[in-house]
């Protein structure tokens, strides 16, 4: 790494190891529903080459993307405002419940695992968490300001993340018997990058965050993990150029947001052995049933496009949701998770086969 916090243009991510494979099916993380009985058994049942700890934030306060993370920082504590969560002098309310939400996640999880003969066989499990920066881009100081406007509270912040990152993953990994992969979800990078975040009032301001800055950042909490790390973005259009600089195994982003200006980037990020986690198949329902070959079609499109072999799909291309099904009617959700996989399969076995009718045009 320089000491910007970028990678060497010609550097070649080798941490990937086994566990991110291509033409691999997961999902991004977050699930319809309360029962986390019900969904650990759903996501181990329909994912098995890459399930992953699902998040229910239908549960409400300490459950979604920015509650959970008060219950795995390390010395930090949530509670909540009006406007969602802020950093709390002492434990309270909202932080028990975060705590308590986990810990009953995790242990129905370890039931699933065992009760699908998973235990202890190093089959990969993928956690999910928010990133730094879109931690702090979301959660505000005892003072009233973002987070991410406080360099010092910034730094801390995301050592407690890094630490208590590196503690969860260790317990997940001794429970189950299972390999890592960390997923940190950022869908604020771009708008911290830009400087479009919303202030918390009309006096305060959010500057733009310059890359080399985000870039250590980011950085700095990967390096500090055992398991290989995939960032992902949901937002349009996700900063792929940045991504490419981090030193992730592997960056996710829904493909519908991609343009012509985002090409380069993505082949760069494939010339530099960087998997990708394509958001291939839409959160809600199209009004025509898709079939597995309609949800295939941009994914081979694209590597077609950047004239990359079709094996690319089969060593480097994971597919997915494009984002969250957390607010997905559960029948769209479990539909979501077997196009997913029948693509995946696809791409894994033949994707040189794959064949597709031209758009027609008109004179």
């Amino acid at each position: 790494m320089k000491q910007d916090g970028t990678v060497d243009k010609d550097s070649v991510v080798t941490d990937n190891s086994e566990l991110l494979r291509g033409g691999t099916a997961t999902a991004v993380g977050s699930w319809p529903g309360t029962d986390p009985r019900e969904s650990a058994a759903t996501i181990l049942g329909e994912l098995p080459d890459l399930p992953h700890l699902v998040e229910l934030p239908g549960r409400g306060v300490g459950a979604d993307l920015i509650g959970r993370m008060s219950a795995l920082l390390v010395d930090m504590r949530f509670d909540t405002t009006t406007r969602g969560y802020r950093l709390a002098p002492r434990p309270g309310g909202v932080s028990r419940r975060a705590r308590d939400l986990l810990r009953a996640d995790l242990d129905t999880l370890e039931e699933a695992w065992e009760a699908a003969g998973s235990a202890g066989t190093g089959r990969p499990i993928k956690l999910q968490v928010a990133g730094p920066l879109t931690l702090a881009a979301q959660v505000e100081l005892p003072s009233g300001h973002l987070a991410l406007t406080d360099p010092g509270a910034l730094r801390d912040l995301s050592e407690s993340l890094a630490e208590g990152l590196r503690s969860h993953v260790a317990e997940v990994r001794k429970r189950l018997g299972a390999e890592v992969v960390l997923q940190l979800d950022e869908p604020s990078l771009s708008a911290v990058l830009e400087g479009s975040l919303s202030a918390v009032s009309m006096l305060d301001s959010v500057r733009a965050m310059p890359e080399p800055e985000a870039l250590t950042v980011l950085n700095t909490v990967i390096a500090t993990q055992s398991a290989p790390v995939l960032i992902h973005s949901c937002a349009a259009p996700p900063a792929l150029a940045l991504l490419r600089g981090t030193t992730a195994a592997a960056v996710g982003f829904d493909i519908a947001t991609i343009g012509t200006r985002e090409l380069d980037s993505i082949g760069e990020l494939l010339d530099a052995g960087k998997h990708l986690v394509l958001g291939l198949v839409p959160t809600t329902a199209p009004a025509t049933p898709p079939t597995w070959r309609d949800i295939a079609e941009p994914g081979v499109r694209l590597i077609d496009r950047l004239g990359f072999p079709r094996t690319t799909l089969a060593t480097q291309v994971l597919v997915a949701p494009a984002c969250g099904l957390g607010n997905t009617p559960l029948t769209w959700a479990r539909k979501a998770l077997t196009l997913a996989t029948e693509v995946a399969r696809a791409y894994a076995e033949d994707p040189e086969s794959l064949t597709f009718e031209e758009p027609s045009s008109t004179a």
